[in-house]
């Protein structure tokens, strides 16, 4: 399962009622690519696939694919705003290393 922390789940909503037509949901994906194999995908999406997993977050519909899930399984997503700046972290148990900008992962 995927979690998502109260600020990234507020975050998103912010975004996502700013988009005309509103989208269905977030859709959180695990795509090929990068230096180190790897790297995750979050989008808007309008129509989910028949295989995917749902969840409910405050109102907020998540989307992820069957095979993005086995290397989401147990991954937080939060939102933090540093100095350096803002932006999307995920805390993922599966990842076994990550390149060195921290933008994809090896699990």
């Amino acid at each position: 399962m995927i979690q998502l922390t109260e600020r990234a789940t507020g975050k998103v909503k912010e975004i996502l009622d700013s988009q005309e037509p509103k989208p269905a949901g977030l859709r959180i994906a695990v795509v090929g690519g990068g230096c180190s194999g790897f790297s995750y995908s979050m989008a808007f999406e309008n129509t989910p696939n028949m295989l995917d997993k749902s969840y409910n977050y405050d109102g907020l519909k998540v989307f992820v694919d069957q095979a993005s899930l086995l290397y989401l399984d147990g991954c937080e997503v939060d939102y933090v705003e540093t100095l350096e700046g803002s932006g999307f972290k995920f805390n993922n148990p599966n990842v076994k290393s990550t390149c060195g900008c921290g933008s994809s992962f090896s699990a």
